[in-house]
């Protein structure tokens, strides 16, 4: 295991992985029309043996699992894996195991290999994706969605835009290809991951839904101060600087406001290839 994927799994186990688990009402209903778009795309059936990588706190595992699917939730963190098991207590058709699908030691035998935003925090993604081509019986579907770049996705952007501001300089320019939500916004980096590990028939289509971020403008500062790349950002500020970032935040979100909530464009790669 590389230091970073380390880094991952202990962050994933610490206090984020508690703030997903009381997000999670929030987070399921915020991505619905891409959990939606992805779902069909992927047309789980009856029988199928699915691997769910980075199943988080089981949403999209018992959704699978609803098509009559029998399904493996996989996640490096506990805290939601232990939220994923106690909603689906009680079902057959679903398992969940603590585990890095990088490294996990897999069995031929699935048709499906399935993420929703799981599959962008690998140190070695070309190594990680091979291994997960390992799941598959010959023909196999790999079906995933990642997002594009932040400069695409307003419910990023505009909040992000607004606190930048307020926060220091990074010591030195970061890669935009390191682990992180945004590590495949490069299309074409993104074909090399997946055909260097040996898929074919790739297809890498955008998907533009427009996500309800929040019913109102408190709603929303507390859930970006919380959850999403906002969230890191905010670790950094305390006292006044954090209070006049959030301001900044709020005034950038203001306009934006309509009777239905807060709803905000964002931008992602819907992605399916076979087992070669």
């Amino acid at each position: 295991m590389s230091q970073d994927n380390a880094q991952q799994i202990d962050y994933w186990n610490g206090e984020a992985g508690h703030t997903w688990v009381a997000a999670q009402d929030r987070l399921d209903r915020m991505l619905a029309p891409i959990t939606e778009a992805l779902l069909a795309r992927a047309a789980a059936a009856a029988g199928e043996r699915i691997v769910d990588v980075g199943c988080g706190c089981g949403e999209t595992t018992l959704a699978l699992a609803g098509a009559g699917a029998r399904v493996w939730g996989i996640d490096i963190s506990e805290p939601m894996l232990a939220h994923a098991k106690a909603r689906a207590a009680g079902n057959p058709s679903v398992a969940f195991s603590r585990t890095d699908a990088a490294t996990q030691s897999f069995t031929d035998d699935h048709e499906l290999v399935f993420s929703r935003f799981g599959v962008m925090f690998f140190a070695d993604p070309g190594a990680a994706f091979a291994n997960l081509r390992t799941a598959l019986a010959p023909g196999g579907r790999l079906c995933f969605v990642c997002w594009q770049s932040p400069r695409d996705n307003p419910w990023v952007s505009i909040a992000g835009a607004a606190l930048k501001p307020y926060l220091p300089e990074p010591a030195e320019t970061p890669d935009p290809r390191d682990p992180g939500p945004f590590a495949f916004a490069d299309r074409d980096y993104l074909r090399t991951i997946v055909e260097g590990a040996g898929f074919t028939d790739l297809a890498i289509e955008p998907l533009t839904p427009t996500l309800q971020v929040a019913d109102d403008l408190p709603g929303a500062l507390d859930f970006m101060a919380r959850v999403g790349p906002m969230s890191r950002a905010m670790t950094e500020l305390e006292g006044d600087d954090r209070d006049r970032a959030l301001e900044a935040v709020r005034a950038a979100l203001a306009p934006h406001l309509r009777d239905d909530g807060l709803r905000l464009g964002a931008a992602c790669w819907l992605v399916s290839a076979r087992a070669g």
